[in-house]
């Protein structure tokens, strides 16, 4: 199966080792970000969503017009637009962009990110909501004939939408959050689950649980993983680079202490971080604690061969998505095009290729054993 990278771009140069500068929407630098990652290979870019943020609708709007082939990859959060809005208005930006869009749906996993913007309720509640908001969703999309929904948050009545997506049965929908509500909201929805970068074996036993619960509902995901790659032309200086960052972003930091995070993504990177700073060879989590593990923050370091040989252990574990970003936002979205993605999708290629190989030869055999027999 072909892997699929995802970056991640900010309206502005920022990172935990580069204060924020420029204007809120630095739309010189944005445009540049943007191109950096079509320049560079990537399939999409990542839109996040925080409260304060500017709008990432019309980011996405403006990254597709400045762009051929980049996909976006627009984070949404249920709860402050209605599902038969959102979908109209993803479906009119599909076709805006060409057939480009994806949506990441994040139902939130901080109660004081979400009441910035005047949302009260719990956890449990919160994914209930992202439950109907997504079955909604769905069918504004893809029904013929006006339709009726009562839930238990949403009520619509003969709700239709003349403009479907591009891309059909629908858009696709990715999906994040590690908590039992995020997981099973997941298995029914979702076509493709994110998780934060853990170690190799929980993150294999996570697919396979996610992937347990969808069989359920009849169905297989896809599965993303994310991390913050840390190149060097030898391994010494890629980890000479990482505590160079480490060390950047404590001071940067000063006294400031890492926020509590709600969220389970978040608790699993900081309980991995306790066991060592040094995980699987090259997972790195020393920035993770430092930061309460906001985001997507463990690293792979080493040589691009090193880092790349990393990815693809990931990939055989069943992440056929990469989100990747670095902590030089800019620059390092150019070197990943250089140095790293190019390694992994050949390594890629030539699997599949051996793939195809083994079941052509496969096919004969068994031809060849069935005339015999007969």
């Amino acid at each position: 199966m072909p892997v699929e990278f995802i970056g991640m771009i900010q309206q502005r140069a920022q990172s935990e080792i580069h204060p924020p500068s420029g204007p809120a929407i630095d739309v010189d630098y944005l445009s540049r970000f943007i191109r950096a990652h079509e320049d560079a290979g990537f399939d999409r870019v990542l839109i996040g969503y925080f409260s304060g943020g500017p709008d990432g609708w019309s980011i996405a709007s403006h990254g597709a017009s400045i762009t051929d082939r980049l996909g976006f990859l627009l984070a949404h959060r249920p709860g402050f637009v209605s599902p038969t809005v959102a979908a109209r208005k993803a479906a009119t930006l599909d076709h805006l962009s060409g057939g480009r869009l994806a949506l990441h749906i994040i139902t939130g996993g901080s109660d004081v990110e979400q009441q910035k913007d005047g949302d009260y309720l719990d956890k449990v509640q919160r994914y209930a909501r992202t439950d109907e908001f997504l079955d909604i969703l769905k069918q504004t999309w893809t029904s013929t004939r006006p339709f009726d929904y009562e839930g238990n948050v949403y009520r619509v009545t003969q709700a239709y939408s003349e403009v479907k997506p591009i891309q059909q049965p629908h858009l696709p929908i990715y999906f994040g959050g590690s908590s039992e509500e995020a997981l099973t909201v997941a298995a029914k929805h979702a076509d493709v689950w994110a998780l934060w970068g853990e170690p190799l074996i929980e993150a294999r036993w996570q697919i396979e649980e996610v992937n347990r619960r969808a069989a359920s509902f009849g169905r297989t995901l896809r599965t993303s993983i994310s991390f913050r790659p840390i190149l060097g032309t030898t391994e010494a200086r890629a980890w000479e680079r990482a505590q160079q960052i480490l060390e950047r972003t404590k001071a940067l930091r000063g006294d400031t202490p890492a926020l509590v995070r709600q969220n389970r993504g978040s608790q699993r990177l900081l309980e991995f971080a306790a066991e060592g700073d040094i995980l699987d060879e090259r997972l790195y989590t020393a920035i993770a604690k430092v930061t309460g593990a906001a985001g997507n923050s463990t690293a792979l370091v080493g040589t691009p061969d090193q880092v790349a040989e990393a990815l693809l252990q990931y990939y055989d574990a069943g992440a056929t998505t990469l989100l990747i970003r670095g902590y030089d936002p800019l620059d390092d979205a150019i070197d990943y095009g250089r140095d790293l993605l190019p390694i992994v999708r050949e390594e890629v290629r030539l699997r599949d290729l051996r793939s195809a190989n083994t079941a052509a030869l496969a096919a004969v055999e068994s031809r060849e054993k069935a005339a015999v027999a007969g």
